[in-house]
């Protein structure tokens, strides 16, 4: 059973010195060695000046998110996200699995942000870069603080993960979800318990992400399956199945993406076909080029989440039906954004003239 996602551990070039001069580290040693002891996560605390992340991209129903960690111990290895790790000199491989960043202040950021004058509510999307809800968050609790200032101040919420932990945090989420405050994403890609350890070893497994939907479902929390991502030849035979399972579970919507392979992520993708799929490497590749332009991805907005050909076409279709025979929404992000409330001041932080008291 693979403990990890990634095949390699390479460092990007670019924007490393691809003449890197051997210093001795573990990295020097690690291509030549086979039986390297196991990697250990490390989490180093971050301290960001401004937590939320706009963006202007046509592609995303959303302009604003946070990302409680950098990096994700879930180890997928078809992470979009991975490149983010070679800016900082990391590996988008196995660093980006194992050497975390996490963001303690995140709750007190926000509570900043909400609190100046010209702050305007929309959906703060959390999970879009990686999972709020991975294995490090039972120490940090970072999601958990930034649901309960959403919870004070009635901001809406939304939630993409691929972990039942989530449920750690159901009351809060059914009390957003009570004010129409906030909705659950769900990332289910395969109902293969095999394939799923492979592709995402350290996630929660398919059943145990099943029974969450079903729980939030039940809490009255809006509830989205995301089949994503789809890829071609490997569990695009699911598409079906897997619109019936959420439905099942009480889901109201249901979305599917194809695979994207940016930057680092095509290489890291095309070695662990080699070792878990060599059979259907050619055939993948072939199919994922044919919706690309002849590449493995397209960066270009409105083709990123929306390939082209015959492939994309059927799997747009397929999905449609699916959705129609189910009863399912194609999205669901309809959040009131109506009840925001300034939030308090922090009490940790004093005011300008609190320390000037000339009583004292």
């Amino acid at each position: 059973m693979p403990t990890r996602g990634a095949p390699t551990n390479a460092l990007s070039t670019r924007f490393d010195d691809p003449a890197r001069t051997p210093d001795g580290d573990w990295r020097d040693h690690a291509d030549a060695h086979e039986d390297l002891p196991p990697l250990r996560t490390t989490v180093t605390v971050e301290h960001p000046r401004i937590i939320i992340t706009r963006n202007r991209s046509p592609d995303i129903p959303f302009d604003r998110s946070l990302n409680a960690y950098r990096g994700c111990e879930h180890g997928c290895v078809y992470c979009f996200a991975r490149p983010t790790h070679a800016f900082h000199g990391l590996s988008p491989g196995l660093d980006f699995e194992s050497r975390l960043f996490a963001k303690p202040g995140a709750a007190a950021l926000l509570r900043a942000e909400f609190a100046k004058p010209a702050y305007t509510p929309a959906v703060l999307a959390m999970g879009t870069n990686t999972d709020p809800y991975q294995p490090i968050e039972a120490r940090f609790r970072i999601t958990r603080a930034v649901l309960a200032l959403c919870r004070e101040t009635h901001h809406p919420v939304s939630i993409t993960t691929k972990s039942a932990r989530i449920l750690d945090d159901l009351p809060v989420l059914a009390s957003l979800a009570a004010d129409r405050l906030a909705m659950v994403m769900l990332s289910i890609t395969t109902l293969e318990p095999r394939l799923a350890r492979a592709m995402e070893p350290r996630a929660s497994a398919p059943h145990r992400r099943l029974a969450a939907l079903r729980a939030l479902s039940a809490a009255g929390v809006p509830t989205c399956i995301s089949i994503s991502p789809v890829i071609p030849g490997l569990n695009d035979h699911e598409l079906e199945s897997l619109v019936a399972a959420g439905a099942a579970a009480g889901a109201t919507a249901a979305v599917s993406i194809p695979i994207r392979l940016p930057h680092e992520v095509a290489p890291l993708f095309e070695a662990w076909l080699d070792i878990h799929q060599p059979n259907r490497k050619a055939k993948i590749l072939n199919a994922i080029r044919a919706m690309r332009g002849g590449k493995l991805n397209d960066p270009r907005f409105t083709h990123r989440f929306r390939p082209d050909g015959e492939w994309a076409r059927l799997h747009s279709a397929r999905l449609a039906a699916a959705r129609r025979r189910h009863g399912l929404l194609p999205r669901s992000w309809d959040l009131r954004t109506d009840l925001f409330v300034k939030p308090a001041a922090d009490p940790r932080q004093p005011g300008l003239f609190d320390q000037f008291d000339p009583h004292r």
